[in-house]
């Protein structure tokens, strides 16, 4: 667990603190809240990633790529040509309503919502894209996925290698603007979702390799980085709501991490290969995998996440690893991530990753 009354005098000694206002928040003991820890009886969680925003990169592509015609392409050039900044929603209703219906036919009972700039928010409407949803109609759509049965979480990428739906913000990275403008962002989106039991901040991939195609690159690390997370988490914290992250910050520092990161973070390894026999992986896809096990290890909350980008197997043995691995009292359940847009040219693969976490569920 972090000991962040030494970190806070850490960073009072740098000079760092008073830019990081949260840090100073107590941080509610999920494992003495009873509203929020896993009881006995609550059901596992069977989720799917799906995307209102697909601006989460800024890769250098060409500009032909970035205009209106991007609806028309097939998936795989959707996928292949999704990464720069697009100034409107790459979204469709049908495709959308669809999905829902499905997930709910399999038996999935959740739907983490990346939102990032499709949504008009209130505070911040500077960021919205053209044609981004109002808050009555993703009130409306709320409504709608709780009446399928489908509990909606939202998720708001604050990684820097993720966070080009945030606009002017992400040059602003860990300046005293910043921290006001993301505070106003997780205050409103746990409004208009009536306080969700998870709010997903990613904070996944935040290396130099990761972007090192972007024409802007930010990288916090060390004190900044830790510092950082634990402004967000305090802010959905002190709400009453659980913060939810990729844990592939473990892959590379696992010291680190183990020393650092909160047990009230739920943590979502994720890894998409086919074989999970640690005898017979190398790394780093051993290290992918082991990771399970050594947040188990450690005592931490989990929602394992696999996909069908790579393969048509992951997601059922993703499934299969977990429930061996992870004890029932930390496995919260599963999630899928197809990575795609949520637009008419993937709705097959998009169908695919729901077909395959219903094999699971059935076979669980």
């Amino acid at each position: 667990m972090t000991n962040r009354r030494s970190f806070i005098r850490q960073m009072t000694m740098a000079g760092i603190a008073s830019a990081i206002p949260s840090l100073t928040h107590s941080k509610p003991d999920f494992n003495q809240t009873s509203s929020l820890k896993k009881s006995s009886d609550q059901k596992l969680i069977w989720a799917n990633l799906l995307h209102l925003s697909y601006n989460m990169w800024e890769d250098n592509v060409p500009l032909k790529y970035r205009d209106e015609n991007y609806q028309c392409l097939t998936c795989q050039e959707a996928r292949e040509w999704a990464h720069p900044y697009r100034p409107f929603l790459t979204f469709d209703d049908l495709t959308w309503n669809t999905l829902l219906q499905e997930m709910a036919d399999v038996g999935m009972n959740m739907v983490v919502i990346d939102l990032g700039d499709a949504v008009q928010y209130e505070s911040h409407p500077e960021i919205a894209v053209r044609n981004a949803w109002t808050k009555e109609k993703l009130g409306s759509e709320l409504v709608k996925m709780r009446k399928l049965g489908l509990e909606p979480i939202p998720k708001l990428n604050f990684a820097t290698t993720h966070d080009i739906w945030m606009g002017e913000y992400s040059r602003m990275v860990s300046t005293t603007k910043y921290y006001s403008v993301c505070r106003d962002l997780i205050s409103e989106v746990i409004e208009l979702f009536g306080t969700p039991r998870f709010f997903h901040i990613g904070m996944d991939e935040e290396t130099a390799g990761h972007q090192s195609r972007q024409d802007y690159a930010v990288i916090r690390q060390n004190d900044l980085w830790w510092g950082d997370l634990y402004f967000y988490t305090d802010e959905i914290e002190k709400k009453g709501v659980r913060a939810w992250v990729w844990s592939d910050y473990a892959w590379n520092k696992p010291d680190l991490f183990f020393r650092k990161m909160p047990k009230s973070v739920l943590q979502s390894n994720w890894y998409y290969g086919t074989e999970f026999d640690l005898n017979k992986l190398k790394d780093p896809a051993k290290t992918y995998v082991k990771l399970y096990n050594d947040l188990e290890e450690h005592g931490y909350d989990q929602i394992p996440t696999g996909s069908n980008h790579s393969n048509d197997i992951n997601m059922e043995a993703t499934v299969d690893y977990g429930k061996k691995v992870i004890d029932q009292s930390r496995l919260y359940g599963f999630m899928t991530a197809p990575w795609r847009p949520t637009l008419a040219p993937c709705l097959d693969r998009h169908k695919e990753a729901i077909a395959q976490m219903g094999r699971a569920i059935k076979n669980y």
